[in-house]
C-alpha cells in the first residue's frame, strides 16, 4: 500500500492536484512487484462546499479523476469517504475571520502481490559480493522535460507560489513506465528505487543518499535546455559581458527548476555496467526520450551538483542529513522529550557510524530442533486479550518452530472452554490490552491476579516443571506484572512509558546475552536487528525488581557493539540497553521487541541477508521446541 496527495496545488488547479494525487499513489506503489490491473485506490476527498467555486472545483476534480484519469490507467475505486465542510469561521475583536480549505484527495493505493522479495527501497547499494560496485542513477521524467514550479517546496521557500503547477498530462506514459520498471525488475537490473516527489529531484537523490550511507554526484547537463530562451547570438545586445551574465543566471535558474520542480518521476539505480541495457529496455516502452543518467554515488560523503563539467554545489552528507530533519527535530524538540530529540538529531548522518550489522555466534541454518519435529508437536497456546495484534505472526513461528498453536483467547480461560492445564506452553502477545487504557499488559495481568480461578490456574501453570512461557511487548508487560506468581521471577522490574514520551516503532539493534533462557540457547553474543513497537518499554526498577539481580537476556546496543541507553539506538532509556529477562531456570522469558514480526529477512526493513531466508531470530522458536524435547 502507499499513499499520494499534493493538496496544495489545488489552490490554483484542483483537477491537477487529484491526477496528482493518483499518480503520486501509484509511482509510491512502484517500489514493489505491482501489477497496474490490480492497483485499487481509497479516495478521501475534503471540500469546503457551499464556499464560493469550491463545489465546480470538487465537481472538475472528481470528474477528472475518476471519469477521466483512472479508466485511462485501468485501476478502480471501489471505496473512499469525504468530509465537506473543510472551512472554519471566527470573530476576532469584533472582525469576522475565516478559513477555507482547498479541495484535497488523499489517495490511498492498494495492490496484491504474489511475492513480497523482489520490492526496491530508496537505499542506496554501494558494494556487491563484498566488493565495491559501480552503479549509475537514472531519472525517467514523467513530466516530459516540463519544470512547472506553482506550489513546489522552493516556491514556498522563496515566498512564492506561482501559476503553473505540476499535472499527469500522459497516463499512457505513466503505465509504460509501471511496465519498464516491473520488467527491469524482473531481470534484476534494479539495485535502488525512489519516486520523484515533495523537494523535486534534489530531496529524492539526497534522500537515496542518505539511506545508503553514501555521497552522490549529480549532473544536471541533460535537464538544463542550452540557453533556453536565451539568444546565443551575443549581437543580440552588443555587450558580450552582459549576455554572459544572462545566460549564466538564465542556466543558474534553471538547474534550480531542475533539481526542485515536483513533477512526476522516478529515479533508479543501476550497475553501470547494465546501464546502456536498461536504456534499450526504457527505449522499448517509449520512454527513452525523458530518462536521463542523472549521476553516480561517490566516496566523497558529499552530495555535489555538476553543471558544464563544474561543481556547481556541493555540500557534507551529515549536514544535508542534519538539514533535512531540522523541522522534525524542532517540532520533536516541542512535542517530546527535547533530549532525546536532541540525541536522535546529533546521530543523523555521522561519517563514522557504521550501521546496522549481523553478527551470529551460531549457524541459522541449523534446525536444532529437527531431530524432534517427527517425534510430537508440543501444544502451545496462543494467548491474547482484547486488543492484542501479534497473535498471527507469533502462531506460524511457533509452528515453525515445531509445535501445534491454539489461538486462546482470556475470554476461553475464563469460561472454562480452555485451561492452560492443557498446554505445555504459552506466548503472550504483543498489542494494546483493553486499548491499554488500563495501563497495556497491567491491565491484562489484573485480569488475572484479581480473578482467584485464573490466578490459581496461571500460578499452577507457572510451578510445573515441564511448562514454558514468553512474553512479547505488551505480553512482557503482562508477564512482568505476573512476576510474584512466577517462580524466579521476584527481580523483574515494571514497564513504563518509555523516555521519549512516545510510541516507538523501529527497527533497533540488540545482542543476546548469555542467560539462562531456553529461547536464548546458543545465541549469546549474537548482535542483529529486530522490529520494536512499543510506547511502555521502559524497564523500571524504581517501581518493581532488582536491576542487580535480575537474569537479562537481552540489551540494546549501539552500531559498534556497545551497550546503550542513547535515543533512538535505545527506543526506551532502559538502563544498560535491558529489553528481555529471564528466570534463573530459563522457562520463563519477557521481551519488548517483536521476533515474531522478523523471522524471515524479507520482514526487516533491512537485512544483509537473503530475503528468501528464515532469519536468525527462527532459532528462538526452534530453541522452544528442542528444550521440550
Amino acid at each position: 500500500m502507499a499513499m499520494g496527495e499534493r493538496t496544495p496545488l489545488a489552490s490554483v488547479n484542483a483537477p491537477a492536484s487529484g491526477r496528482m494525487a493518483v499518480a503520486e499513489a501509484i509511482t509510491n506503489l512502484l517500489a514493489a512487484p505491482i501489477e497496474l490491473t490490480k492497483v485499487k485506490l481509497s479516495a478521501n476527498w475534503m471540500a469546503a462546499c457551499g464556499e464560493p467555486g469550491e463545489d465546480a472545483a470538487l465537481y472538475d476534480t472528481v470528474k477528472a479523476v475518476g471519469m477521466e484519469l483512472c479508466p485511462a490507467l485501468g485501476v478502480s475505486i471501489p471505496v473512499g469517504k469525504d468530509s465537506l465542510s473543510m472551512r472554519t469561521k471566527w470573530s476576532d475583536n469584533g472582525q469576522a475571520k475565516s478559513v477555507t480549505a482547498p479541495v484535497s484527495l488523499i489517495v490511498t493505493a492498494f495492490a496484491s502481490i504474489d511475492d513480497v522479495r523482489p520490492t526496491l527501497t530508496p537505499q542506496l547499494i554501494t558494494t556487491e559480493h563484498g566488493q565495491s560496485l559501480d552503479t549509475s542513477l537514472i531519472l525517467i521524467d514523467l513530466g516530459e522535460g516540463k519544470r512547472r514550479m506553482a506550489g513546489s517546496m522552493l516556491a514556498q521557500v522563496l515566498g512564492q507560489f506561482g501559476n503553473e503547477v505540476p499535472d499527469c498530462d500522459n497516463p499512457e506514459m505513466l503505465k509504460a513506465t509501471v511496465s519498464a520498471v516491473n520488467a527491469l525488475r524482473a531481470q534484476g537490473k534494479l539495485l535502488a528505487y525512489h519516486d520523484r516527489g515533495d523537494g523535486g529531484l534534489w530531496a529524492t537523490v539526497c534522500e537515496m543518499a542518505f539511506a545508503g550511507h553514501t555521497g552522490v554526484s549529480l549532473n544536471v547537463d541533460m535537464l538544463v535546455t542550452e540557453g533556453d530562451g536565451i539568444s546565443d547570438s551575443r549581437a543580440d545586445t552588443g555587450d558580450s559581458k552582459n549576455w554572459a551574465g544572462q545566460v549564466g543566471e538564465r542556466r543558474n535558474e534553471l538547474t534550480l527548476k531542475a533539481l526542485f520542480n515536483e513533477e512526476l518521476g522516478v529515479v533508479l539505480q543501476v550497475r553501470t555496467a547494465e546501464r546502456d541495457a536498461v536504456m534499450q529496455t526504457l527505449r522499448e516502452h517509449g520512454l527513452s526520450k525523458h530518462s536521463h543518467v542523472i549521476g553516480k554515488p561517490n566516496a566523497k560523503q558529499q552530495v555535489e551538483v555538476w553543471r558544464d563539467a563544474k561543481s556547481v554545489f556541493a555540500a557534507p552528507l551529515e549536514q544535508l542529513h542534519k538539514t533535512w530533519d531540522d523541522v522534525s527535530w524542532r517540532i520533536a524538540r516541542l512535542r517530546d522529550n527535547p533530549v532525546c530529540a536532541d540525541s536522535e538529531h546529533a546521530a543523523m548522518g555521522l561519517a563514522n557510524d557504521p550501521g546496522m550489522h549481523v553478527q551470529l555466534s551460531f549457524d541459522p541454518k541449523e534446525d536444532v530442533s529437527a531431530p524432534f519435529i517427527h517425534l510430537a508437536r508440543p501444544k502451545v497456546a496462543i494467548l491474547r486479550e482484547q486488543g492484542v495484534n501479534s497473535h498471527v505472526e507469533m502462531s506460524y513461528a511457533m509452528s515453525l518452530g515445531g509445535f501445534d498453536t491454539f489461538d486462546v483467547h482470556m475470554s476461553d480461560l475464563q469460561s472454562g472452554r480452555a485451561r492452560l492445564g492443557q498446554f505445555q506452553g504459552f506466548v503472550a502477545c504483543g498489542g494494546f490490552s483493553y486499548g491499554d487504557t488500563l495501563g497495556a499488559g497491567e491491565g491484562w495481568a489484573r485480569s488475572i491476579m484479581f480473578n482467584p480461578q485464573l490466578a490459581e490456574q496461571f500460578a499452577a501453570f507457572f510451578g510445573r516443571t515441564d511448562t514454558f512461557s514468553l512474553g512479547v511487548c505488551n505480553g512482557c508487560q503482562m508477564l512482568a506484572a505476573l512476576s510474584p506468581i512466577i517462580p524466579g521471577a521476584q527481580d523483574w522490574p515494571k514497564f513504563t512509558h518509555n523516555q521519549s514520551t512516545r510510541f516507538e516503532a523501529r527497527l533497533s539493534m540488540v545482542e543476546v546475552l548469555d542467560s539462562p533462557s531456553l529461547f536464548f540457547a546458543g545465541m549469546a553474543g549474537s548482535r542483529l536487528p529486530i522490529a520494536v513497537s512499543h510506547g511502555e518499554g521502559f524497564a523500571d526498577f524504581s517501581q518493581r525488581g532488582n536491576e542487580a539481580r535480575v537474569k537479562q537476556a537481552m540489551r540494546f546496543v549501539d552500531h559498534t557493539g556497545a551497550p546503550t541507553e542513547a535515543y533512538p539506538l535505545n527506543p526506551n532509556g532502559s538502563p544498560g540497553g535491558l529489553t528481555a529477562v529471564t528466570t534463573a531456570d530459563g522457562r520463563f522469558t519477557a521481551m519488548m521487541p517483536h521476533p515474531e514480526r522478523v523471522f524471515r529477512n524479507v520482514q526487516m526493513s533491512w537485512t544483509s541477508g537473503d530475503k528468501g531466508e528464515h532469519s536468525p531470530w527462527l532459532r528462538m522458536f526452534r530453541n522452544a521446541r528442542k528444550w521440550v524435547g
